[in-house]
């Protein structure tokens, strides 16, 4: 196993950076020294890390010198521009934005199903789309036993997917409404609160949207195999945290709801909460702060001959960003995939 690394988040004032930062804590993660970095406009605020703070300093192509492992989310301009510079410098770029997830120099990992795909990175490791992330934790062990050929789902993800701002204006809503005032719309076209948005990013030449396109294509990436054939509707609800998926599987060979349930209950980070007679299935306020991602509603498509449908929770931040950012840093240490430069 590596050294203790020297560690930077960029990015480390918003929602997931500051995430990463406690997950990092909470985890135990052994850095020899942990660095706050963001743009200018926020250099100089203090993030809470280990009971202290950490001061912030302004991202530069020459932030990297000395730093060992960096876990960015700060956006893809940021990441095109900056991780280059990083790697350059003897960094390894653990990315959380879109902007590396689809080269095919750069592997796109979820440590649950692909973790062998660490070992040709050449200085960054891309961390899939939340949606997606949630979605193949659960669907490989499945793939593992029956071979998915085709996959439905339908999202319902809750805007702090969109950031602090989208989670201040449904808040900002709910409180316009019950007091009848006029609802005031910046973050999204249309009112989020008591509302359902089937538009999440923008629409594409094929009329899905790109968040639709991206669970398309970051599935058949992480899971190794194209001829998986996924069909995505993405949907903003009113929920603070928590991404809901309502997931239809076809495999080659059939698998029970029961065979399902007993794969899944085995598989690592998982957690199925699955029994209707009394009213047990996953949720977003369960799964909002917590590590699993929960399935349930498990049952045969009666439509087919080999159907599965499921219900799929976890929360975004977490396991949809910054656990997954962490855990793949983790797994660099033991890999000893990570150079220590001190």
């Amino acid at each position: 196993m590596a050294k203790n690394p020297v560690v930077a988040v960029v990015g480390a004032t918003g929602a997931v950076g500051r995430e990463m930062l406690k997950t990092l804590e909470q985890r135990d993660f052994p850095a020899s020294e942990v660095r706050a970095f963001a743009s200018a406009r926020s250099a100089g605020k203090r993030v809470p890390f280990k009971g202290q703070d950490l001061i912030v300093e302004e991202l530069t192509e020459d932030s990297f010198k000395g730093i060992d492992l960096a876990l960015f989310s700060a956006g893809g301009g940021t990441s095109k521009k900056f991780a280059p510079h990083a790697v350059k410098a003897g960094c390894v770029v653990v990315d959380n934005s879109s902007a590396w997830r689809m080269d095919d120099e750069v592997p796109l990992v979820v440590p649950e199903v692909n973790p062998e795909d660490l070992n040709w990175h050449k200085g960054i490791i891309a961390n899939p789309n939340c949606s997606t992330i949630q979605m193949v934790v659960v669907l490989k062990p499945l793939h593992d036993v029956g071979k998915i050929k085709r996959v439905v789902v339908s999202t319902y993800q809750a805007v702090s997917g969109t950031g602090q701002k989208a989670i201040e204006e449904l808040e900002k809503q709910v409180r316009q409404i019950f007091n009848m005032q006029e609802v005031e719309k910046k973050v999204y076209p249309y009112q989020i609160a008591f509302n359902c948005l089937p538009h999440i990013d923008v629409f594409l030449d094929n009329d899905y949207t790109k968040e639709e396109m991206k669970m398309v294509n970051e599935t058949q990436k992480i899971m190794g195999d194209p001829n998986i054939k996924v069909t995505a509707t993405a949907v903003r609800v009113p929920v603070f945290y928590g991404h809901s998926e309502s997931v239809n599987i076809e495999t080659e060979k059939k698998i029970t709801a029961k065979e399902a349930r007993a794969i899944l209950s085995q598989a690592p980070g998982i957690k199925v909460l699955d029994n209707p007679k009394e009213n047990i299935y996953p949720l977003a306020i369960f799964a909002a702060g917590e590590d699993d991602t929960f399935v349930g509603r498990i049952r045969e498509d009666e439509t087919i001959e080999c159907g599965l449908n499921m219900w799929i929770v976890a929360d975004n931040i977490r396991k949809g960003a910054a656990l997954n950012a962490v855990q793949i840093a983790e797994l660099l240490l033991i890999k000893d995939l990570v150079r220590v430069q001190s």
